[in-house]
């Protein structure tokens, strides 16, 4: 894959944090390749040693100055990549959070049967996260920024198969909207994109995947599927100055198919 083009470096001299990237089919190296395309100094993290060969090639591709393991169910391993952007860099511009899970069993499960520890397990990941990252990020972020975190229509709709990370994801989008509040006055905009259906490694755990990839082809009124260039551009964007006064929203990114019944 080659970046995209840009013609003007409106992030340059902008320094951000991108979680989640697995491979080149990630929503996370979408937003990666548009926020270094216009310009964005990255720091990219990656899950752990067997995801490390597959990570690190795309972030040397972004020329991404800090490159780290961060695995959210360890302790310390967020609050070491926080302390390593406060050491080289001093601040932080944006963050990009994309990363969810839940136990097969449980996201596999009905909502209503959902074991205690795996229902724990997919709201740590998905949701507390997110906070926790905010948290570490606010002192960072002197001059404001932007916080982004990847939700789903199966926040607001039953989607079948979605299940216990509907749940999760609505918990989610609630958080964005006290955080944007919590964190507006100091200039930190706060934002839940939701993208439509893509074929990526975390969503090949859910049940009859490729029907809803089909369904949203069909239904939606831009009858395509999206693609992780067009998350990240709409992240891009949301980044610029120009959207300083935007926060606090669920951005569909979905050809329109989150409007129709």
């Amino acid at each position: 894959m080659t970046l995209p083009t840009a013609k003007a470096k409106l992030l340059e001299g902008k320094r951000g944090l991108i979680v989640g990237i697995a491979n080149d089919q990630s929503i996370a190296w979408g937003c990666a390749r548009a926020f270094r395309a216009l310009g964005a100094e990255l720091a990219i993290t990656y899950l752990g040693d067997k995801a490390k060969p597959h990570v690190e090639p795309l972030a040397q591709e972004v020329d991404a100055e800090i490159f780290l393991p961060l695995d959210v169910m360890q302790d310390g391993q967020m609050e070491a990549v926080f302390d390593r952007i406060a050491q080289d860099w001093g601040s932080l511009d944006f963050v990009i959070h994309s990363i969810a899970f839940s136990p097969r069993d449980t996201l596999h499960g009905r909502v209503t049967d959902a074991p205690r520890d795996g229902f724990l397990k997919t709201m740590d990941v998905s949701c507390w996260s997110f906070l926790r990252m905010a948290h570490l990020a606010e002192p960072l972020m002197t001059k404001g920024g932007t916080l982004f975190t990847m939700t789903y229509y199966g926040a607001q709709m039953v989607v079948e198969n979605y299940n216990i990370m509907g749940v999760a994801k609505a918990a989610l989008e609630s958080a964005v909207r006290y955080m944007a509040a919590e964190l507006g006055p100091k200039g930190i905009r706060v934002h839940a994109i939701s993208p439509g259906p893509l074929a990526t490694r975390a969503a090949s755990g859910i049940a009859e995947f490729d029907a809803l990839l089909d369904k949203a082809k069909s239904d939606a009124p831009a009858r395509a599927l999206v693609t992780i260039d067009d998350v990240g551009a709409t992240c891009a964007f949301l980044a610029l100055d120009a959207a300083r006064h935007m926060t606090g929203q669920v951005i569909y990114v979905d050809g329109g198919y989150h409007i129709i019944d």
